[in-house]
């Protein structure tokens, strides 16, 4: 059998060739936009014969600063199928990690929505690479900038070719895209998304035996496009045919929900925070969520209490997934097998909090101390992956040697894996509290807090101790703390009802909100260094 070329000019050009009337639903920071893929299809090409006309050649990085809507989503493809490099740049980094980013990648050109044009101001004195910067706006004029050349996005629409052909002698192993994933210390790093590692990880989406997505789905990524490419959804969304949601610039989880509602979407993904959020707006106000098959939560453990309510109180299908930068990100989903459906509600909610099931076309192993873990949901190590969507090193990164070593990337995630195969994180390797020899797992004593009807938020974290080197510290976010407020007391209570007393974290630190990421996940080296001392004997 001829080798065929697995590369996403195929994938553009199904969508554009089969479904030709399916809708993109586009929210920007002006108005609702609404098109077919026929149009896509024909904008998409229109900006990759003007990137050509700037001088944009293959293997070239163009970087996106943009959030989640249609101008985005042709950068999504017009870049990567005329054989450059899209490079999706996270927009809520600190000004000094966006130049690095930007200068260590290389990009030439850079498109990047209006409302965020006062940052690419501040950092321009900053940027080495870029000749060129792109507007992506609703307003005809260009606003009055310091930034030189600036172009308009549209304006290169109206002069490109759309009928631009794409290369189909593009080497699947080529990078079609790159994202940067923050590092524990030191600058982000930088990984690479090839075109056939995109291919295959947009086929495993539409699994049935992990999200399913098809030509019948109406899909909304709430996960940022600057984020490990919006989960991949809008890649596999194009390719299948489905209609597309973009939720567009600081959506509130109001304005979600109600787009979930009105466009009648089936399928949404977000981080647990969007999620809790969410909830939080459900109990004030009611939304017709019906058409909705499946929400979607990754980037961290998801609380047990979360997929309770959204199963239990509302019947909307609630599914875990895992995944990290460097995995495209899909590793695994937590489905129930067909055998196990009419096990007790407890059971299934412990199933359904997992991170789930190995996804077709990857390899794991878990090690530990003394090598493989076995199979009983006891035993901890650290993850281990492989397959054709995983990286096998970081750009241009000496820290390359520390996660990439025989073949496998290092994830530093530490877990445990039960008999029939369903993976449970037990934390980061670096947010383990191991307290008198010890392991605490701060995922397990958050989940369980965040169940407590009183509690929004929870976050646990190691701080040092004289006696035992460390124990737990939780810091909780109360619904309403004036007419239910919750003391400390009762909190070591709750949890004493399911965890050993040295588990029990020594002190409850209240607070209005968590520091958190850029993409939404709990900022614990921040608490870690701003509370080192909490525990020490001057403190108490």
């Amino acid at each position: 059998m001829k080798a065929f070329t697995l590369t996403m000019r195929s994938m553009l050009e199904r969508a554009e060739m089969l479904f030709p009337n399916k809708e993109i639903v586009s929210r920007t920071a002006a108005q609702i936009f609404r098109y077919t893929y026929t149009d896509f299809a024909k904008r998409t090409r229109r900006l990759s014969s003007s990137l050509q006309a700037l001088g944009v050649q293959r293997g070239d990085r163009v970087a996106t600063f943009a959030w989640n809507d249609h101008r985005h989503l042709e950068a999504y493809f017009g870049i990567p199928c005329m054989g450059a490099v899209l490079h999706t740049v996270n927009i809520r980094l600190p000004d000094d990690h966006i130049a690095f980013i930007l200068n260590h990648a290389e990009d030439r050109f850079l498109l990047f929505d209006e409302t965020l044009l006062p940052i690419i101001e501040r950092i321009q004195h900053k940027l080495t690479t870029i000749e060129g910067f792109i507007l992506m706006t609703d307003k005809e004029t260009l606003p009055p900038s310091s930034l030189e050349p600036l172009y308009s996005y549209e304006q290169l629409i109206t002069d490109g070719n759309p009928s631009f052909e794409y290369p189909i002698d593009l080497d699947e192993n080529s990078p079609a895209g790159m994202c940067y994933t923050s590092a524990t210390t030191g600058n982000p790093k930088g990984v690479i998304y090839t075109h056939r590692g995109i291919y295959l990880h947009s086929l495993c989406i539409g699994l049935a035996d992990t999200l399913g997505l098809s030509e019948r789905d109406a899909v909304m990524p709430i996960v940022p496009m600057f984020h490990v490419n919006a989960w991949g959804l809008p890649f596999a969304a194009v390719w299948f045919g489905s209609k597309q949601v973009l939720p567009g610039p600081a959506p509130t989880p109001e304005l979600l929900l109600n787009l979930i509602a009105e466009e009648q979407v089936t399928i949404a993904a977000g981080v647990p925070t969007v999620w809790t959020a969410a909830l939080k707006v459900m109990e004030q106000k009611p939304f017709d969520l019906s058409k909705v098959r499946a929400l979607v939560c990754g980037g961290s453990a998801a609380p047990r209490s979360i997929i309770e309510a959204f199963e239990y109180k509302y019947g909307i299908p609630f599914y875990h997934a895992y995944g990290l930068t460097e995995t495209s990100p899909l590793v695994t989903v937590a489905k129930v097998k067909s055998y196990q459906e009419d096990l007790p509600k407890d059971e299934l909610l412990d199933l359904r909090s997992t991170q789930g099931l190995l996804v077709p076309g990857l390899e794991m192993k878990i090690v530990g101390q003394n090598g493989e873990v076995a199979w009983d949901g006891q035993e901890m190590g650290e993850l281990l992956l492989r397959g054709p969507w995983i990286a096998d090193e970081y750009y241009k990164d000496e820290r390359t040697n520390d996660f990439f070593q025989d073949g496998w990337f290092n994830t530093g995630d530490i877990a445990v894996i039960n008999s029939e195969g369903y993976l449970k994180l037990v934390d980061r390797s670096k947010d383990l509290v191991k307290s008198g020899g010890e392991w605490i797992s701060s995922v397990d004593l958050e989940n369980h807090l965040m169940a407590h009807p009183a509690i929004f938020e929870a976050c646990v974290v190691g701080i040092p101790h004289e006696k035992w080197a460390e124990r737990p510290l939780a810091f909780v976010v109360l619904k309403d703390p004036v007419n239910h407020p919750v003391s400390k007391d009762e909190i070591v209570h709750f949890l004493s009802q399911n965890f050993a007393k040295w588990w029990i974290p020594d002190d409850v630190v209240f607070l209005t909100e968590i520091p958190k990421t850029s993409v939404g996940k709990f900022l614990k080296r921040q608490l870690r260094e701003q509370y080192q001392e909490h525990y020490s004997p001057v403190a108490e």
